[in-house]
């Protein structure tokens, strides 16, 4: 109970800071500012972000939505000090998922919750998010930072994305027209991209290695953070060029478990190990800790990041299409009859 003569107590002394907080979205706004679309209304700091979708574009458009986060690689980011790059990772991982049914991105907005907030660190996770939404060609449309002392320890942060796309209602690709004979094409990732990294940190424990540990010319801690791709100019480039029948995004789950997603039913997929490149942070992984195969694949991308089923016919196409957009394509196995609908990979 109050006595007379207690001081009176703050919001800031329960530990949030609303002077801090308004002075983190002045400082954000100039980043916000570079991710933005024609369709966009307003400005930052509305209750709500405005997007006029231009219906005289589309003659059936299907809104398509999805939301993710990066998970325990925000640890290695805190340990590093590096945030930029989970901030690329959190719109990959949201856009990423809307192309495979064939949507344009238009809107991202993110979620931001700490139990302290440091504009510093704050605005480079922010900048991140903005380079992906426009690597991504979407808008920024507004996001959320919370401060919560109590709920997250120290300087510790967690983030999660919301991703807003369009397309016309006969181009989603839902992977029906797949069929036994498609050439499967693979684009590659860039290393672990955001998926798996609770077995990487028990195999960092597991071995003690530094996170300053020489990887192939650069630390183990880069490769490490590399930031998950975004592939939405290459699979736009792809659908344009092409009959695309099916698309998976590899995350979590790997190619066993994000591959069969995209199929029809009694349709399977054979991989060829070696028909793309393999970044070396997987061999380093699976030598340190001493991971099989199966698991592995079932774990991580194992340098896949994006799968492309396509006509056989149009193979050569696909492959010219993304060289012409920039990306490296690889044929990495095809689809075949299989009534479990598995993915097999030969050695």
């Amino acid at each position: 109970m109050a006595q007379e003569h207690d001081p009176s107590l703050t919001y800031k002394d329960a530990g949030v800071d609303v002077a801090a907080g308004d002075a983190f979205v002045d400082r954000i706004k100039p980043l916000v500012k570079r991710a933005q679309r024609p369709e966009v209304l307003g400005g930052l700091g509305g209750f709500g972000g405005l997007f006029r979708l231009d219906t005289a574009r589309y003659r059936d458009p299907v809104l398509v939505a999805g939301t993710d986060g990066v998970g325990t690689k925000l640890r290695l980011a805190l340990d590093l000090n590096r945030h930029g790059g989970v901030g690329v990772d959190l719109v990959a991982m949201c856009v990423n998922d809307l192309i495979v049914c064939g949507a344009e991105p238009l809107f991202f907005l993110d979620y931001l919750a700490t139990g302290h907030l440091d504009p510093e660190r704050g605005a480079a996770v922010v900048a991140g998010i903005a380079s992906g939404c426009e690597a991504a060609g979407c808008a920024l449309l507004g996001g959320e930072t919370a401060e919560m002392p109590g709920m997250y320890a120290g300087d510790d942060y967690d983030l999660a994305g919301f991703a807003v796309g369009v397309v016309e209602r006969d181009g989603l690709i839902d992977g029906s027209r797949a069929a036994p004979g498609d050439v499967l094409i693979g684009l590659p990732s860039s290393g672990v991209h955001s998926n798996g990294f609770s077995l990487v940190r028990r195999i960092l424990e597991h071995t003690g290695a530094g996170l300053d540990t020489d990887l192939d010319g650069r630390s183990l801690g880069e490769a490490l953070l590399a930031p998950t791709r975004i592939y939405v100019a290459a699979v736009r480039a792809l659908t344009a060029a092409v009959e695309v029948r099916a698309l998976a995004h590899i995350t979590g789950g790997g190619l066993p478990g994000n591959l069969p997603r995209a199929l029809p039913t009694g349709v399977g997929a054979r991989l060829h190990r070696g028909s793309w490149p393999r970044p070396a942070i997987f061999p380093w992984l699976q030598a340190h800790g001493n991971v099989a195969d199966d698991e592995m694949l079932a774990t991580f991308n194992e340098g896949l990041g994006m799968v492309a089923a396509v006509p056989e016919a149009e193979a050569d196409a696909a492959l010219a299409a993304l060289a012409a957009a920039g990306e490296t394509g690889y044929r990495v196995g095809r689809l075949e009859a299989d009534p479990e609908g598995g993915v097999r990979v030969d050695a």
